[in-house]
């Protein structure tokens, strides 16, 4: 059965040669194209394999509407919302599938202001593809394919200028950093980024070639090798990324994994420090992060899952730091953005500046354990799953921002529909790890009782 292509707020992704093609995707680009209007879209992907054929079909798709396509090359999806961010370009596209396996693959597309398009703007390019209302120029008004290669350098430049950042002692402490970039994108910026912070570097899994070592997803179980070379390199710290290189998870001294819902939560510690102000997390975001806002006296507010949502909220009410706990860190002195090299910098400076070991870090932050799994939708409609345990579970504390969560005195619920996979997530949060674990495996007997019926 041909897999669908699925259309979010996290953009459009399918898996290549079945529900995504080439067709589709020039359909998709002379869409946003038409949108955005001509002018300058920024082009950038990660590095997998079947990159090339799908920025093929979209700088086709752009110029055919008169845009000019600037193309960025393999580079992190957060460059390219930099490179939109600080340029007059109408938009841009990055081809990325994120952290889903090497057969995926989609099209992130980003406005003016280097923010991803939100659900109405989504809407109106899907409704140009399903009418067939791209608007095509004459020959005479095609676009021309322009080439940037500085967006990388113009990243790391971004992130060393981060006012927290002190660039001379970082370099002087010279860490030792182990990291692992997957086969994606990170492997142009991430060894760059560390040598000019005066690191000792192990890297793994390093160049870009798309051909990922091991499943992409930066958590714990994906992390062995990491954990094994920090350990055997005696590594101040390691850190894995995800092919697009927008989430960071981080590796103990000690080899264990310490995931990726504490990134944002010791970001947040750290940059609170410096500056006070409003958190903004989505709802599957671990209560250790609102408990540092507590003691630090500040508000913390909860969005959707989606990194639109977190940004938008956050420049609304000039959040200070925000992010996602899939291990996405947004700081808006850089960009509205989720962005693995930006947390990478603020955690060395925390190091630093507090003289512990990251695992001692780590182990003063509030302590919870998180579990996160995911099932198939089939042919079952999501909605009716959250409906029925809504029913059920109506005499408790629940919240419907974004799926269906449920929150107790000691632990927490979340069901929702992926924005990125045909899968429902289940994630639990609890004070161990048993009862995390207990907590998801009971929804999802219920969730496959429901799907029964």
């Amino acid at each position: 059965m041909t897999k669908p292509v699925m259309i979010s707020v996290s953009g459009i992704r399918g898996i290549v040669g079945q529900g995504l093609t080439p067709e589709l995707v020039v359909r998709y680009a002379t869409a946003v194209g038409s949108y955005l209007q001509e002018g300058r879209v920024m082009v950038g992907q990660d590095s997998r394999v079947t990159g090339d054929m799908l920025k093929a079909a979209v700088l086709s798709g752009l110029l055919s509407v008169g845009c000019t396509p600037v193309d960025l090359s393999v580079c992190p999806t957060p460059t390219v919302q930099l490179a939109v961010q600080n340029s007059e370009a109408v938009g841009g596209i990055a081809i990325t599938a994120s952290h889903n396996p090497i057969e995926w693959n989609a099209l992130k597309l980003l406005g003016s202001e280097g923010l991803f398009l939100d659900e109405k703007e989504g809407e109106k390019i899907k409704k140009i593809v399903e009418k067939n209302r791209s608007r095509f120029v004459p020959w005479d008004r095609i676009g021309q394919i322009e080439r940037y290669e500085k967006a990388i350098d113009d990243h790391i430049t971004a992130v060393l200028e981060i006012p927290y950042i002190n660039v001379d002692a970082i370099q002087d402490r010279k860490f030792r950093v182990a990291f692992d970039c997957v086969n994606g994108a990170g492997g142009a910026i991430l060894p760059k980024l560390l040598q000019k912070l005066g690191c000792t570097l192990f890297p793994l899994n390093e160049e870009p070639s798309g051909r990922f070592a091991h499943p992409p997803e930066p958590v714990p179980e994906n992390l062995y090798d990491l954990c094994k070379v920090v350990q055997q390199r005696r590594a101040d710290i390691g850190f894995a990324v995800d092919p697009d290189v927008d989430r960071l998870a981080i590796v103990a001294e000690t080899g264990e994994p310490i995931g990726e819902e504490y990134t944002v939560t010791l970001a947040a510690r750290f940059v609170l420090t410096k500056k006070k102000g409003t958190v903004v997390v989505n709802v599957s975001t671990t209560r250790a992060i609102d408990d540092v806002a507590k003691e630090m006296g500040v508000d913390i507010l909860r969005t959707p899952v989606g990194e639109i949502h977190v940004a938008k909220k956050m420049k609304a009410e000039h959040s200070v730091i925000g992010g996602e706990g899939n291990g996405g860190v947004i700081l808006p002195e850089v960009h509205l953005g989720r962005d693995a090299p930006v947390a990478i910098a603020l955690t060395l400076q925390h190091l630093l500046e507090y003289e512990k070991p990251i695992s001692k870090l780590w182990k003063d932050l509030p302590q919870y354990a998180i579990t996160k799994k995911k099932i198939p939708t089939h042919e079952s409609h999501p909605d009716k799953i959250l409906k029925n345990l809504g029913e059920k579970y109506r005499n408790e504390a629940l919240n419907w921002t974004d799926g269906l969560k449920i929150s107790r005195p000691d632990s927490w619920i979340h069901i929702r529909p992926s924005n990125t996979e045909p899968v429902i997530r289940i994630i639990a949060e609890a004070k161990t790890k048993k009862e995390s674990e207990m907590l998801c495996d009971r929804f999802i007997e219920e969730i496959q009782k429901i799907q029964k019926k």
